[in-house]
């Protein structure tokens, strides 16, 4: 009886949340080994998913994932769709300044691409409503340097689009962070492709 408590109250806290960790259970149901034990079950029978060790969600989108890899935003391509720059269906991609494996993940059926920056490279950031939250996504400033700093340049006419709608003076100033060598390959790939 006391269980079946325990899981109404997980359900009712935590399913209004984008994602949650292993310790929120724990700390609801004050049992560690009960936790483990209810998020296995839980996982298993498909009500949340396991985005990766220890973080979970209630929630059916794999760009939740965010969260887990904070400080992190939605970048690149992702972030074209997210600001209707880019119709094509796209990895969810995520950049972060977290030391974690890099590269393609699998969460939800879905493919989630990871990227690392180093902090001084972490700025540009708006928040996007998404649904019932909001998420992290670079502005389109941003975007444009990291298509450039991953080398991930879309086709030309995708990139004319960004660089008019690009604000020139805040590019002048987030490309101050940069090397001189990096800056000068944005205004060459810009004034090549625009």
């Amino acid at each position: 009886m006391g269980k079946v408590i325990h899981l109404d109250r997980v359900r009712e806290i935590l399913s209004n949340t984008p994602v949650f960790r292993a310790k929120d259970v724990e700390i609801i149901v004050r049992d560690r080994a009960y936790s483990s034990v209810l998020l296995h079950n839980l996982v298993r029978r498909g009500e949340i998913g396991r985005i990766t060790k220890g973080w979970y969600t209630f929630q059916e989108d794999p760009i939740v994932s965010v969260f887990c890899f904070r400080p992190a935003y939605i970048g690149l391509q992702e972030a074209l769709s997210l600001l209707d720059q880019w119709e094509q269906e796209t990895n969810v991609i995520i950049v972060t300044t977290r030391r974690v494996r890099t590269g393609v993940r699998s969460f939800l059926d879905s493919n989630v691409v990871i990227h690392r920056i180093a902090q001084k490279y972490f700025f540009g950031i708006d928040y996007l409503r998404y649904g019932d939250f909001f998420v992290p996504i670079s502005d389109v400033e941003k975007t444009l340097i990291d298509l450039v700093y991953f080398d991930e340049i879309p086709g030309k006419a995708v990139f004319r689009e960004i660089t008019k709608r690009a604000d020139r003076k805040k590019l002048r100033t987030y490309l101050k962070h940069y090397t001189p060598k990096f800056r000068k390959k944005v205004e060459g790939v810009i004034s090549l492709l625009s």
